[in-house]
């Protein structure tokens, strides 16, 4: 009883500690320049049975289960804080790229590891699929807060949120060729329209139907908003996963659809899942270093062969996927170069590369290893320099200021009045006007406006400038006439 109570503390404070850890690395991370997410999987390895031994894992099913799990929590806050107005513009190209950009990949990847590796080329193509998409993981963590043109920002953002479920297609198709000796090629292509039709028909009906819970329902704390959502999030996959269809998917578009939708405690569900999809990305990474032996892991063979699939991924099969997946699409040559650059890989090839090692096929554990170490080397070189190189190319726009939230936004509780935050931009109809000019519906009260992180206290004379963050007290009667009012119909910029 001792025994078993002493492994539960133990378990619990091993858990505190790397959490710990995996926080103050990231302050680390930003001095360094380098992506917090190779740290947290330093933090594995460095903690595991090859390094100080204090934790002993090599359960793949676990990882792969924490991985997943891990996966969903991060796609739903990326889709969450992605606007669409922005991504509207971006879709085919980030389509196209989440797509035939994979398919690309993969095929120029599978040459290389058949020639590299010296496997089947069936084996190569299951080492291309499992590297061929970029992580969203990692896309976002490495672009958040960076100044980045909002349209490239965008097009990295959507495809590596939306070529997950392609690269989880190709790994589980070509596994099943593998396995099945007289398996037919025909049937996976209506898999693939079933996984992706039915994935983004249950994404935007899951979508509308956690708005329109979060807003109907009256709970009795605030605090049950957040994880009420979160709950949608994994509804969401598991309800599509059952019927066979791309979890992943669906998840990223009901996150859209919620995101940018009028919500009842937005900024609470909002900080909720930005907190903890960086706790869901401390933990996955650190598991996956538990994962990795490091004494395999950087042995002359594996460092070798994985250098040359490195260096052929991101120099050769990434630049012809990006070229041709963005045909007469309005990208610059310097633009096509950094969306080259910038295809981070991350925890998904980590996790697609359990997929082999559960199914047993051969060559899983030496695909793990050089998998494992394409991601370091991606992450480690590109994420380092996707900063750099944007403003070596001139890709760089005006400095992301985020908004300061020290004032909290509230549905406050049962009344009928909310406190909303809006964003002036130079499109919005009363940039330049004095609040005496502007005729706002009845009940609304401008309680403060924030410029340039400083406090402006909203009087009759105060002209309302570019960049201003208001804070806004409104009867819910008024919420949308307000919103009409301040977007011309669009939702854009309306934090609600």
């Amino acid at each position: 009883m001792l025994t078993s109570s002493f492994n539960i503390d133990y378990f619990i404070l091993l858990s505190a500690m790397l959490l710990i850890v995996g926080v103050v690395t990231t302050k680390f991370s930003t001095r360094l320049g380098v992506p917090a997410l190779i740290l947290f999987i330093l933090v594995g390895m460095i903690t595991g049975s090859d390094g100080l031994g204090i934790i002993s894992f090599d359960n793949a099913k676990m990882a792969q289960l924490i991985g997943v799990f891990a996966l969903i929590i991060i796609l739903f806050e990326g889709g969450l804080q992605t606007k669409w107005a922005t991504v509207k513009a971006v879709t085919k190209p980030s389509l196209s790229l989440a797509t035939i950009g994979v398919i690309l990949t993969t095929g120029a990847v599978a040459v290389a590891a058949k020639l590299i590796l010296d496997v089947t080329w069936l084996e190569g193509f299951l080492f291309g699929a499992i590297v061929g998409s970029t992580d969203a993981a990692a896309v976002f963590a490495v672009l958040k807060g960076q100044n980045i043109k909002a349209r490239l920002g965008a097009t990295l953002e959507a495809e590596s949120g939306s070529n997950d479920p392609m690269a989880m297609f190709l790994t589980i198709s070509v596994i099943e060729l593998i396995l099945v000796d007289e398996a037919s090629y025909l049937p996976l292509i209506g898999t693939f329209f079933w996984q992706m039709g039915i994935g983004l028909v249950i994404g935007l009906a899951l979508g509308k139907l956690a708005v329109f819970a979060i807003n109907r329902i009256n709970l009795d704390s605030s605090g049950l908003y957040p994880v009420f959502a979160l709950a949608f999030a994994l509804l969401t996959y598991s309800a599509t996963a059952l019927v066979g269809a791309s979890g992943l998917l669906a998840v990223y578009i009901a996150a859209l659809l919620v995101g940018n939708s009028d919500l009842t405690y937005r900024q609470s569900i909002f900080r909720f899942n930005e907190g903890f999809a960086w706790m869901a990305q401390i933990m996955m990474f650190t598991i996956l270093g538990l994962l990795v032996f490091p004494t395999q892991l950087f042995t002359f063979d594996i460092i070798w062969k994985g250098l040359l699939l490195s260096i052929f991924l991101i120099l050769i099969a990434r630049p012809i996927a990006v070229f041709a997946s963005t045909i007469n699409m309005g990208y610059s040559l310097k633009e096509k170069v950094f969306l080259s650059w910038a295809g981070l890989r991350g925890a998904v090839p980590i996790v697609l590369a359990t997929f082999p090692m559960i199914a047993g096929i051969e060559n899983s554990q030496l695909f793990f290893n050089v998998v494992f170490f394409v991601v370091l080397t991606s992450c480690l070189i590109q994420g380092s320099t996707i900063s750099i190189l944007a403003e070596k190319l001139g890709l760089t726009g005006p400095k992301k200021s985020e908004a300061p939230h020290t004032l909290e936004l509230v549905s406050i509780g049962k009344a009928n009045a909310e406190i909303i935050e809006f964003e002036v931009s130079k499109t919005t109809p009363i940039v330049g006007k004095t609040l005496n000019d502007i005729q706002f519906p009845e009940d609304v009260l401008i309680n403060a406006i924030i410029r340039s992180s400083d406090l402006v206290t909203p009087q009759g004379n105060t002209i309302i400038e570019d960049g201003d963050i208001l804070y806004i007290l409104v009867a819910k009667k008024s919420k949308r006439e307000l919103k009409d009012m301040l977007n011309n119909g669009s939702v854009a910029g309306m934090t609600l």
